[in-house]
């Protein structure tokens, strides 16, 4: 709103996009900050008993309990106020990337308020893993539909693409690719929601990779690798906004944390993050950047898997980890909490380090 006010009335300062980006940035830094306290309370008083801890999770846990959930809400609505302040209104890229938001964010909603209404300590107590997946489906479906129409007529449709100068037509398998990209993305983020201030410190490397690549995709030779798509200008408020708005969460979820972030914040920031890769024809330098939360999600898949395989063939389950996903195994062995997040944050940052060698010179 402001962007296009300013533009229509001659400052034209407020068409940069890094004007835009320090608008959204200060903009959601600011709503954490100053509504983040009043939040975290009216959450404590609504859900009584706060989040239940899960019995699949290391006993350490218990003295958790009663801490609120769903900080995720103040999050996606400080994206959306600062985005929806600053970014062009009528840039579709923008629009997307905060519908991805509301979608997951909704459907991690719906999640959390299971869990806290009935209070079960089952790893199971909200959405069955079914109807998740299969509402995501429809998410993506959507989502990937739009984005392929944001694309410049010289790259061809539902199309992948590898650097600029390799591009393979994907037909309808677009959106199984599609489907692996936002779902496999929002359920990373959701996963690796175990530990107190990790996503967010996981999260922003991951957040510094996808702002240089739309500076990348905006700017004609900047990076060779990178596909020219100018639409992708109006991402530059959502990013901004996305990054204050995780920063600021992290004043209130850093050790211990006055709040859970809860899958309405998870599932939205994942969602999100997968539609904007998507937006920039970055998913493989995406993947490559969350590649901690990719052995996340991955160390539970393993287990899952490695369990159900050994009982069927052996009659007793097995596992590889202590407990999965992987920070509860280093749990387990004892490390510290707080060792345990800022050494995944440190990989992180190696991750999305070699994300951006890749996104400049391969």
């Amino acid at each position: 709103m402001l962007t296009d006010y300013f533009l229509n009335h001659g400052f034209s300062f407020f068409g940069s996009g890094w004007t835009q980006f320090a608008g959204g940035f200060f903009i959601s830094f600011m709503i954490m900050l100053l509504f983040g306290r009043a939040f975290i309370n009216a959450m404590r008083t609504a859900q009584k008993k706060g989040q239940p801890i899960s019995e699949n999770v290391p006993e350490t846990h218990r003295q958790k309990a009663g801490t609120p959930t769903m900080g995720g809400i103040l999050i996606i609505i400080a994206i959306l106020v600062a985005s929806l302040m600053f970014m062009p209104l009528s840039n579709p890229t923008g629009w997307i990337a905060l519908s991805a938001l509301v979608m997951f964010g909704a459907l991690g909603f719906v999640d959390d308020y299971k869990k806290v209404t009935s209070q079960s300590h089952k790893a199971s107590n909200g959405l069955s893993p079914l109807t998740r997946l299969l509402v995501e489906g429809v998410f993506v479906v959507i989502l990937a539909y739009l984005i392929n129409k944001t694309m410049p007529p010289y790259i061809p449709e539902y199309s992948l693409a590898i650097g600029a100068g390799i591009i393979l037509p994907l037909g309808l398998l677009y959106y199984v690719f599609a489907y692996f990209m936002i779902c496999g993305g929002a359920n990373a983020t959701n996963i690796t929601d175990g530990l107190d201030g990790m996503l967010a410190k996981l999260y922003m490397p991951v957040l510094v990779v996808l702002v240089v690549a739309l500076y990348g995709a905006t700017r004609i030779g900047f990076m060779d690798t990178v596909m020219f798509l100018p639409m992708a200008s109006g991402l530059y408020a959502v990013l901004g906004a996305a990054f204050g708005a995780i920063l600021g969460f992290l004043w209130y979820n850093s050790k211990p944390a006055s709040i859970f972030m809860g899958d309405v914040g998870s599932l939205a920031l994942g969602g999100f993050m997968g539609t904007v890769a998507m937006l920039l024809k970055s998913e493989i330098i995406m993947g490559i950047a969350a590649g901690m939360m990719v052995l996340i999600l991955l160390s539970s898949f393993i287990q899952t898997m490695y369990f159900k395989a050994t009982r069927k063939i052996t009659g007793t389950g097995r596992r590889v980890f202590l407990r999965a996903p992987l920070h509860h195994h280093f749990e387990e062995l004892g490390w510290p909490e707080t060792k345990i997040v800022e050494r995944f944050f440190i990989i992180s940052i190696l991750f999305s380090g070699l994300a951006l060698v890749l996104l400049k010179f391969a």
